[in-house]
């Protein structure tokens, strides 16, 4: 099952936040994006806009937490030596003269649907997550493992859901969240970080994504080094695989917290509204209107059937979820795009360590065991079904896909626990993009004969962001309120890829 997580943090009235709303939530109507984020812009409003500013109704983002290979998935490099090129072949795609990993055979025949960025870099080479979802680096080495430190920059999921707001403030508490995010909350089963990235940073706990929960189990078990290379076990991993009675569900609390009647909903209601006449004061700072604001969306999501019939992915076909792949990542996916249908309006899926380091993405042990068991076979099937599905449906013209990583992998294999390994690089690593706005089957960008560092068309994860909040309709350069009351641009340095962008 899957539940809608609150945040413990305590009220300065003693009650903690879960105490109060039982579950968080953010929520968006049935507005488009463009009419949602609109704000005031730092630029002149009449500087010339693309006909792509604007066209992404809805964003759903994949990201590949621990950072994959650029050289395992889509830079390689056949004509390199050995301990540069690895164990795989390179394949053919749908776009003429690039090829890619050959345990990506799906994705290699829709690549011309996709955009692909070869020339990602940059200098923050350490699980850099704030960096790629804020366009801020962490302010220290520290605060990476902090995602409560508010000096942190918001999510950029967290500032849709703030303009939103902004813009439309009596819409609060929709029936589908605006910022949610699958399948657990982040880094959540690391046993040793918790790892900074999507939160609500210094806009305040109220903006960060609605975490779900699962419940399902794995099918299979592997072998999983231990944390710095100590030791082994064998786990059990439902990014592996799951059983098909894995369940994604949001009923209010009646099924994550049995025996909660109607009745006993309207009396925690009431209860909220004593609280409120002590409270009044304390609602005149960020915290506290964060904090009424996520009354009313918890509310919303108890009650919500939208949520848990999007979410409910038993009404798919068995077939369509083998498309998706029988694992957590896949089903995550496509309960996503239940979302974006419903009308969500984005939607993150972190495929994330799982009760071990350095798993997901991080191949510091097992590289090719993971990358050809577990990491190539997930992504494969969950995004080329996601492409194909929001095709068919009609809504990749307006839905922006954005598959991120933090960085990428050394070019030369290293040797760790007695298994080959690559261990962070930084200076070059691909990003991939789809849908709404884009020039389909183009290639942005190109790296070295090791995939080492970019030799044309450098781009940083600012662009992306710059580019992304284009699409939603927002101009980068549109400024939000910091802790302080500080005015901050939303990325400070990045710019727009016009040549990604269609016209």
């Amino acid at each position: 099952m899957l539940r809608v997580l609150g945040s413990t943090k305590r009220t300065c009235s003693g009650f903690s936040r879960r105490d109060v709303l039982n579950v968080g939530a953010c929520g968006l109507g049935a507005l488009t994006l463009p009419q949602l984020f609109a704000a005031r812009s730092a630029q002149s409003s009449d500087v010339p806009r693309s006909a792509t500013f604007g066209q992404a109704k809805r964003v759903i983002l994949l990201y590949l937490a621990g950072a994959a290979s650029q050289l395992e998935t889509f830079d390689p490099k056949p004509d390199a030596a050995a301990e540069v090129r690895g164990e795989h072949d390179a394949i053919a795609t749908a776009i003429p003269s690039v090829r890619i990993s050959e345990h990506l055979p799906q994705l290699a025949g829709i690549m011309d649907r996709l955009t692909l960025v070869r020339s990602m870099t940059h200098d923050n080479n350490n699980h850099s997550n704030v960096f790629t979802l804020t366009g801020n680096p962490a302010v220290d080495f520290q605060s990476e493992t902090h995602p409560l430190d508010t000096r942190h920059h918001p999510f950029f999921g967290s500032v849709l859901d703030y303009l939103a707001d902004r813009q439309s403030p009596s819409d609060l508490a929709p029936a589908i969240p605006r910022n949610l995010a699958l399948p657990f909350r982040f880094s959540k089963f690391n046993p040793l970080f918790q790892r900074s990235g999507p939160y609500g940073g210094f806009l305040g706990r109220g903006y960060d994504p609605v975490f779900t929960e699962f419940e399902g189990e794995s099918q299979r078990e592997v072998e999983r080094i231990g944390t710095f290379g100590v030791g082994s076990s064998r786990k059990k991993d439902p990014f592996l695989s799951v059983k098909p009675d894995l369940t994604f569900a949001v009923s209010g609390a009646a099924q994550g917290q049995p025996g909660l009647t109607l009745d006993r909903l309207d009396k925690r209601k009431s209860l909220l509204s004593q609280l409120e006449s002590n409270r009044r004061s304390f609602e005149e700072s960020r915290v506290g209107e964060s904090l009424s604001r996520h009354q009313q969306m918890a509310w919303s999501l108890l009650e919500s059937k939208e949520i848990r019939e999007a979410l409910d992915i038993s009404r798919e076909p068995m077939s369509h979820r083998e498309r998706y792949g029988m694992n957590l990542f896949g089903q995550a996916v496509l309960a996503g795009r239940r979302l974006l249908e419903a009308g969500g309006r984005v939607v993150s899926v972190f495929w994330d360590e799982y009760k071990v380091v350095n798993t997901a993405w991080d191949t510091h042990f097992n590289l090719y065991k993971r990358l050809n068991n577990e990491l190539l076979p997930g992504l494969d099937s969950a995004l080329s079904a996601l492409i194909i599905d929001l095709e068919e449906r009609g809504l990749l013209d307006e839905t922006l896909v954005l598959v991120l990583t933090e960085h990428g992998r050394t070019p030369k294999i290293a040797e760790r626990a007695g298994t080959p390994a690559r261990d962070h690089w930084s200076t070059a690593y691909c990003n991939l993009l789809a849908g709404a706005g884009l020039n389909r089957g183009q290639v942005l960008g190109s790296s070295d004969s090791q995939a080492a560092y970019v030799k044309s068309d450098p781009v940083n994860p600012m662009d992306i962001l710059a580019t992304m909040y284009h699409l939603v309709g927002i101009d980068a350069h549109t400024t939000i309120p910091d802790r302080t009351g500080r005015p901050v641009p939303l990325v400070a340095n990045g710019k727009v890829l016009n040549e990604l962008l269609v016209g």
